[in-house]
Parts: C-alpha cells; structure tokens; sequence
C-alpha cells in the first residue's frame, strides 16, 4: 500500500497531467477552426480516451480523473499534517473541490434554451445539440399520450418498438444534416407522406452542431394496414406527419430534445433597446410570469440579470421578430457544480494567504540576516 501511495502522490504525475491538459487545450483551440466548438469539447475534453490514428491517449475526462487521485493521495503523507503545511493542505483540499465540481458539471448539467412568443408559455427546454422522436397519440379527447425515442437509438437499422404502439418502425438512415429535394419522377409505390413528393438530399455536416438540419428516413411496418410503407422526416418540417392505424391517430415529430420543468413561464412583454440612430440591440429584457403549483410571480429577465429557481437558470439570451409580435429565446442551464468554483476558489485563497503569512517571518529574517552581512 505504501508503494502505491508514494506512487500516485507523486508531484511529477500532477505537473505531467497539467502539461497534457495544455497540450489538449492547444489541440482543441487549432481544431475548433474546422469542426466546431461541440465536436472539439466532445473529442478532446468529454472523452475518456482520444485515438491518434492508432495510438490511444487519455482524453479530458480521464487526465482530470488522474489529477484528481493525485491530490487525494497528496493526504496519505504524514508529513504534511503539521501546522506549517496547513496553508498547503487547505490548497490541495480547494484544488480538489474544483475538480469535483468541474466533474459534476461534465456528467450531470444540461443546457438548452426555452422559446416564448408575446401571450404563450411554455414548460420545457430544448436541448441545443440532442434530437429525439416523437409519437403522439391524439385519440384520446382530454389527453395525448406522449412515445418518445432518444437520438442514441435513431441509428440506421435499428427497430424502434413500444408497448404504446401497434407497429414497428426501422430507421433506414439518420441524417444529420438535409434538405428537401423535390421529385422529378414518380415515386414508387412504398414511398408515402413527404417522400411521395420530395427527397431527404443528405448535406455535409455543419462545421457547428446546432447549425444542421436533421432528417430520419424510416419504415413502418407490421401495422396490418395501409399506413405500412417508407416515410421521411426533419427537423422544422412545417407539416406534420401523421398516419391511422385501428383507429389510433398519431402525429410523428423529430424535433430538439425536451426536458420538461415542474412549473411554466409565460412572455408577458418583451422590451428592447437600440443604440441611438441603429437597429442594433443595446439591450433586451423579458416581462414573464412564473407559475407553479398555481401560484404565480412576475418576474423580469434582463441581460446579465438571470432568474434561478429550482436549480435552472434563465438567461436572456436573443430575441426573435416576427410579423405576429416579439419572441423572447432564453438559454437555460442546470448546472450541479455551479458553487463549487467559488467555494473552492475561497478555499485556496485562503491556503495561500495562510501559507504566505507563515512564511513571512523567514523571509524577514533572511533579509535582515543580508542587511547585516
């Protein structure tokens, strides 16, 4: 156990994982250029291992979790746990706390965004990189019943099934970025919806996520009717698809992920304000009304004024101008690490001023001891 310690405690393992983490911010900032700011914090920084062609080094994830054991093993030392290292020890216990804190951030935040028009509300956050696909059942006169597939099974071949429907569907391909392509010919027979009058044209991917467009191109099947044939769908797609079957009426939607919140916002008024003699915003706020368990609160939303409640918060983010009225885009996040920097930043200040102060009065010693000589 001693060996192992003495292994991990090791002050060179810290310096050489700091080293690498710089090699891996250099990398990020050169690529972000040609593939985007997602793609790059994906590859480099939210991965456990990258690939080099054929050589495999440690990712993001992975250095910080070896940061990490470092530090901790930094505690197996006795000879740390005397009063004059205790500004050391109180440094190494902050440095600890933002690693944990940047690790809850990586595993369990979410952001998204949240769009209202003037005199609507809404419950849910989009999510700004993420899709899923949604079928409704709109039978029932009081409620629609909601089958929702994440993006991570929207993979080409894969059979997407549920107790909630009587038929099956097969993605034939994801696209993850199209668009329509109308039709010089006629279309064949198992071709039905949109597809009987357009194309999914495939586009190269976006060189940032959010900027694609994506289509699925799927089949159903085993419904014992009609409805059974090859359809398409995208993201935005003005008209909806809809099919029948036994008397069950569903509406097919891909659109952004939904996390849905315990309560609602609605736009009451949005309010902007132009630098003088220009179109361009100076600023922008948003009148809303927050409801939950029936009770509600108005609330403004101004730029670098955010609302925080039940661990979300609402910044105001952009705006949207219509023929209709004003829409208010506020981006939204939840992010369970959030203290944990200004917690930990408090605590190594504190070490260092500790530490600084203890060693004072050598160093006045020192300089009188000069002074003499």
């Amino acid at each position: 156990m001693n060996k192992i310690a003495n292994f991990f405690k090791h002050p060179k393992i810290f310096v050489i994982t700091i080293i690498w983490m710089m090699v891996l911010v250099v990398l990020g900032t050169i690529e972000q250029k040609h593939f985007g700011l997602f793609a790059v914090q994906e590859r480099y920084f939210s991965s456990w291992v990258i690939w080099f062609s054929l050589f495999p080094m440690p990712g993001g994830r992975l250095t910080l979790i070896i940061m990490l054991i470092n530090l901790s093993f930094f505690f197996f030392n006795k000879s740390i746990w005397k009063l004059k290292k205790l500004g050391i020890v109180v440094l190494h216990f902050g440095g600890i706390l933002l690693l944990v804190g940047g690790g809850l951030t990586a595993m369990f935040s979410s952001e998204g965004n949240m769009v209202i028009e003037e005199g609507d509300k809404s419950n849910h956050i989009e999510d700004y990189h993420y899709m899923e696909l949604a079928i409704i059942n709109t039978s029932a006169v009081d409620f629609d019943e909601f089958t929702i597939f994440d993006q991570p099974l929207l993979i080409k071949n894969n059979i997407l099934t549920h107790e909630n429907l009587n038929f099956e569907i097969e993605i034939l391909n994801y696209l993850e970025n199209c668009e329509l392509d109308k039709r010089t010919s006629s279309p064949a027979i198992q071709y039905k919806g949109m597809l009987k009058n357009f194309m999914l044209k495939e586009l190269k991917p976006e060189k940032e996520d959010n900027w694609n467009r994506p289509g699925i191109i799927y089949k159903i099947s085993n419904s014992g009717t009609s409805t059974d044939g090859m359809y398409g769908i995208f993201l935005g797609q003005p008209v909806v698809q809809t099919i029948s079957v036994n008397d069950n009426n569903y509406t097919i939607v891909l659109r952004r992920k939904r996390t849905y919140l315990p309560f609602s916002i609605g736009l009451i008024d949005f309010k902007k304000i132009l630098h003088p003699g220009t179109d361009i915003p100076k600023s922008y706020s948003s009148d809303i009304i927050l409801t939950e368990n029936r009770a509600v609160r108005k609330i403004l939303i101004q730029m670098n004024k955010p609302l925080r409640h039940k661990g979300y918060t609402f910044f105001q983010s952009s705006f949207i101008e219509g023929p209709d009225g004003e829409t208010t885009v506020l981006a939204v996040v939840k992010n369970y690490g959030r203290l944990f920097p200004y917690i930990s930043s408090i605590i190594m200040c504190v070490g260092l001023l500790f530490h600084m102060f203890q060693k004072l009065p050598d160093l006045f010693r020192k300089s009188r001891e000069k002074i003499a000589v």
